[in-house]
């Protein structure tokens, strides 16, 4: 539970109702997880136009870097969130060689 509520706002933690019921913060933490990967999408499509003009070559090349690092995070902890979800809804998972 300790994951989801990192994967999460701060503010997050202030609502007891999500950390009583890991299933509604999984599914949140889901929610949350698919709107940054679509906010991260976003920036990297805009990030040349938006902020290009304003720095250095080489820094628009690191901040895109970075912009599909963090996406490719966001996308792994996404899965995960929902699995987790799936999990605590009694979805059994059979093991794959």
């Amino acid at each position: 539970m300790l994951w989801l509520l990192d994967q999460c706002p701060p503010d997050y933690r202030a609502y007891d109702g999500w950390r009583k019921h890991p299933i509604a913060l999984a599914w949140l933490t889901g929610r949350h997880l698919e709107g940054q990967v679509v906010a991260m999408r976003e920036a990297w499509r805009e990030a040349r136009v938006a902020i290009g003009p304003h720095v250095p070559p080489e820094a628009l090349a690191e901040i895109l870097l970075q912009i599909e690092a963090e996406g490719i995070r966001l996308l792994a902890a996404s899965r995960s969130a929902r699995l987790l979800h799936e999990a605590l809804q009694g979805k059994v998972f059979a093991p794959r060689l």
